[in-house]
């Protein structure tokens, strides 16, 4: 097993505070033991570790390593790790128990993860978790993860407050969405192959703040099948600003 730090931090600096909230992306990696010839198991997680004001670093850390025990798991539930070390453990000894009930079916296992802070303010600060993980069958699933937090209190901020008024962000939003993927104002939003749960329009399980503005992102499944892809919008922030709460 591998743990190292890149010499890379990210300062965010805090209103009213005399010191800033820092950010130094640490790498977790492991490799399965059993002998293999190409394509070897192997899970690497690069994520920003959250340092320097105690309350809010462990509140952003407590739930980045929340989130990722969802994303890098395999069975029924979460893995249960404490941290890092023994997630990158709990993946692999899964791998292998899989390998010895099953040695000519279970191949090329891998889970990465690479985060970074992709957007940040006094106001806001958004961590963006690119993950891909493979443990069989005919393809892996490659997604975005954004995760929104306060950086004075290190509170997860939801996509809903965000917005002054998510309803009419909403609606707005739509008729944006439908501009850019030529669907008629008059029909079913899913009228061209999309897959919208109950044939209405939501705003995506991931929004990201970026230095370009705000972009609606949808993965894989959430509203098209896999073959047609990911979804995504962007608004500039002077076309939005006035349904922003944070900038």
């Amino acid at each position: 097993m591998k743990h190292y730090s890149l010499l890379v931090m990210v300062l965010i600096s805090l209103t009213g505070c005399t010191k800033t909230l820092t950010f130094e992306n640490e790498v977790f990696e492991k490799e399965s033991k059993i002998p293999c010839k190409k394509d070897c198991p192997k899970i690497t997680i690069e994520v920003p570790v959250a340092k320097n004001i105690p309350v809010a670093a462990d509140s952003i850390n407590k739930k980045i390593l929340g989130v990722l025990k969802e994303i890098v798991y395999f069975g029924e539930k979460p893995s249960d790790a404490k941290d890092y070390n023994s997630l990158v453990d709990s993946f692999i000894a899964s791998y292998e128990e899989m390998h010895k009930k099953f040695p000519g079916e279970t191949f090329a296992w891998e889970a990465k993860v690479k985060g970074n802070i992709e957007y940040q303010s006094d106001q806001i600060v958004n961590i963006k978790l690119d993950h891909y993980t493979f443990t069989g069958g005919a393809h892996g699933y490659q997604g975005f993860r954004s995760l929104l937090f306060n950086p004075e209190t290190g509170k997860t901020i939801f996509c809903d407050e965000i917005f002054k008024n998510e309803k009419e962000f909403k609606a707005f939003a739509e008729k944006e969405f439908r501009k850019k993927y030529k669907i008629s104002d008059n029909a079913n939003i899913n009228s061209t192959g999309l897959m919208f749960e109950n044939d209405k329009f939501q705003l995506p399980q991931n929004i990201f703040y970026t230095t370009e503005g705000l972009l609606l992102y949808y993965n894989s499944y959430e509203a098209a099948s896999y073959a047609d892809g990911p979804k995504e919008i962007l608004f500039p922030y002077e076309q939005i600003n006035k349904y922003l709460k944070f900038k």
